[in-house]
């Protein structure tokens, strides 16, 4: 499953979400995340998956503008 979650409070939710779904067996979740190293949810769930670090700054589309900020691949499951 891959998941792009909404990047507002409630992302803990989403993460912890996709994690849990995770553990079934033959399950693997990808998620596109803003890389909030100083968040709660990265440390409680997103270390415990593979991380990728995407270099520079996203952008989507024919968007003029780049995120505001760095994101990141995380991969959860049988895989990891």
């Amino acid at each position: 499953m891959f998941c792009n979650p909404p990047y507002g409070r409630e992302i803990g939710k989403w993460v912890e979400k996709g994690y849990i779904e995770s553990q079934k067996p033959g399950t693997l979740v990808v998620m596109l995340l803003p890389a909030r190293t100083d968040t709660k949810w990265f440390h409680e769930y997103c270390k415990k998956g593979d991380i990728e670090f995407i270099k520079g700054r996203l952008k989507f589309g024919g968007c003029e503008n780049s995120a505001p900020f760095p994101s990141m691949i995380v991969v959860f499951g049988d895989e990891t």
